[in-house]
């Protein structure tokens, strides 16, 4: 076996120790030190867990176990009569899946128009909502004389609570009230029909359009004026500045207020009740038909129909979530999303700084 032979001024290489420097090399960086992870990050986690352990109680009594109860109850029927003692029995019979089935076949025909009625309504008034509330917030965010006046008078109808709003619309909507006076002629407005849905639309929008004009002139507040002097000097035109400018900046809150509006339609049942009334087939949602058959003492079939109510508002919210991107909270989707945007400058132009 030949001998390797060693130059003078090398050592050999030890382990545990850095190696030599060649000459005429420049030193290599030197990488950080991986450090073991700090007591400090587990104790931040603990006293998170502790920080948020009050509202996941409160949650789980207010939220979780009364969903459970009702999806227990609608698994029992209606006390009927005993027919050995002839009165009305003391407990409810297991029925399983019954008021379910029934529901959909029994039932149906109800069901089907609570649930077009729900729809519809969430529909409509959402996106008038939104159209308006919008144009609010643009009102309310530019710079006049008497904007305090106008952001109050704008504010009011969502300061009323929906009880009087519905008695109020209620009280328009008669048939010798003003609305036919207007129009100078006579429309039951308050009666079963198509008339009666475009009261409930038209009250609903006129009370909660100001919620989502609130949401979206914070939004407005938050976007810097020299976004808007830049665009200007570009020559872009008011409503580019509108498409490019503000509709995006202010959609993570144009979101938010459409997705609370949605849920909120989608449970619609005071202002219906009150303006039109029950057990009108044109108004009728889902909540007052599970809230008509809970007075009637169908307890069961209640909960049957507010289980499917709940799955419904459930499933629109997660749709609304996924389908249209909304950064609610500040997810991995929107950090892509501002990653793909970077500035990336260009190799060349780096290499000609640096020369």
């Amino acid at each position: 076996m030949a001998d390797t032979a060693i130059p003078p001024d090398t050592a050999p290489h030890q382990p545990g120790t850095a190696a030599p420097r060649r000459p005429g090399r420049p030193p290599a960086p030197q990488r950080p030190r991986r450090r073991p992870r700090s007591r400090a990050t587990a104790g931040t986690g603990r006293l998170a867990a502790l920080l948020v352990s009050p509202t996941l109680l409160v949650l789980t009594i207010v939220v979780l176990y009364p969903t459970l109860m009702a999806l227990d109850e609608s698994l029992y029927g209606t006390k009927g009569l005993d027919p050995k003692t002839g009165f009305i029995s003391a407990t409810e019979p297991f029925v399983g899946l019954k008021n379910y089935t029934d529901i959909f076949t029994q039932a149906g025909d109800r069901f089907w128009n609570a649930f077009w009625n729900t729809t519809f309504f969430t529909v409509v008034t959402v996106s008038l909502e939104t159209v308006i509330g919008v144009a609010m917030a643009l009102i309310m965010h530019r710079a006049f004389r008497g904007r305090s006046l106008v952001r109050a008078s704008i504010l009011v109808p969502w300061a009323i609570p929906t009880a009087i709003s519905g008695l109020l619309w209620k009280w328009i909507f008669n048939a010798d009230g003003i609305a036919n006076v207007l129009l100078g002629r006579q429309v039951l407005w308050t009666a079963d029909g198509f008339s009666a849905k475009i009261a409930v639309v038209i009250a609903d929008v006129w009370k909660t359009a100001p919620f989502i004009g609130l949401l979206v002139l914070a939004g407005l507040q938050v976007i810097p004026k020299e976004v808007y002097e830049a665009a200007r000097l570009d020559g872009a035109s008011a409503l580019q500045q509108f498409w490019r400018i503000t509709l995006p900046l202010v959609k993570p809150a144009l979101l938010v207020a459409v997705l609370f509006r949605c849920l909120d339609a989608l449970r619609m049942f005071d202002l219906p009740y009150i303006l039109i009334g029950a057990q009108k087939g044109s108004v009728e949602t889902l909540s007052m038909l599970a809230q008509n058959e809970a007075s009637n003492v169908r307890f069961g079939p209640a909960s049957a129909y507010a289980v499917l109510l709940f799955l419904y508002v459930f499933l629109i919210a997660l749709a609304f979530v996924r389908l249209l991107g909304a950064d609610l909270i500040g997810g991995v989707g929107g950090t892509k999303k501002r990653k793909s945007h970077a500035v990336r400058v260009p190799r060349r132009r780096v290499r000609e700084v640096a020369a």
